[in-house]
Protein backbone atom coordinates (compact mmCIF):
# COMPACT_ATOMS: atom_id res chain seq x y z
CA UNK A 1 0.00 0.00 0.00
CA UNK A 2 1.98 2.96 -1.32
CA UNK A 3 0.91 6.51 -0.57
CA UNK A 4 -0.88 7.95 -3.58
CA UNK A 5 -2.46 11.10 -2.11
CA UNK A 6 -0.40 14.29 -2.32
CA UNK A 7 -0.12 17.12 0.18
CA UNK A 8 -2.75 19.48 -1.24
CA UNK A 9 -5.12 16.61 -2.04
CA UNK A 10 -4.63 15.27 1.48
CA UNK A 11 -5.36 18.64 3.13
CA UNK A 12 -8.54 19.11 1.07
CA UNK A 13 -9.74 15.60 1.94
CA UNK A 14 -9.14 16.09 5.67
CA UNK A 15 -10.77 19.52 5.84
CA UNK A 16 -13.70 18.54 3.62
CA UNK A 17 -14.27 15.25 5.41
CA UNK A 18 -14.13 16.86 8.84
CA UNK A 19 -16.56 19.58 7.70
CA UNK A 20 -19.05 17.01 6.42
CA UNK A 21 -18.83 14.98 9.63
CA UNK A 22 -19.29 18.12 11.74
CA UNK A 23 -22.34 19.01 9.67
CA UNK A 24 -23.80 15.54 10.18
CA UNK A 25 -23.19 15.72 13.94
CA UNK A 26 -24.90 19.12 14.11
CA UNK A 27 -28.08 17.76 12.56
CA UNK A 28 -27.25 17.79 8.87
CA UNK A 29 -28.44 15.16 6.41
CA UNK A 30 -27.54 11.50 6.88
CA UNK A 31 -25.51 11.48 3.66
CA UNK A 32 -23.04 13.94 5.25
CA UNK A 33 -21.53 10.96 7.10
CA UNK A 34 -19.84 10.13 3.78
CA UNK A 35 -17.21 12.59 5.06
CA UNK A 36 -15.65 9.60 6.83
CA UNK A 37 -14.29 8.38 3.48
CA UNK A 38 -12.28 11.46 2.46
CA UNK A 39 -11.16 11.97 6.05
CA UNK A 40 -9.85 8.40 6.28
CA UNK A 41 -8.14 8.47 2.88
CA UNK A 42 -6.52 11.78 3.75
CA UNK A 43 -5.23 10.50 7.08
CA UNK A 44 -3.76 7.27 5.68
CA UNK A 45 -2.48 8.94 2.47
CA UNK A 46 -3.97 6.18 0.33
CA UNK A 47 -7.00 6.18 -1.95
CA UNK A 48 -8.14 2.78 -3.26
CA UNK A 49 -9.91 4.39 -6.22
CA UNK A 50 -6.68 6.09 -7.30
CA UNK A 51 -5.00 2.66 -7.28
CA UNK A 52 -7.73 1.15 -9.45
CA UNK A 53 -7.43 3.84 -12.11
CA UNK A 54 -3.64 4.18 -11.86
CA UNK A 55 -3.66 7.75 -10.60
CA UNK A 56 -1.49 9.44 -7.98
CA UNK A 57 -1.27 13.00 -6.70
CA UNK A 58 1.71 12.21 -4.48
CA UNK A 59 5.40 12.49 -5.20
CA UNK A 60 6.88 9.80 -7.39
Amino acid sequence: MNANVGTIDRALRIVGGAALIAWAVMGGPVWAWIGIVPLATGLIKFCPLYSLIGMSTGKK
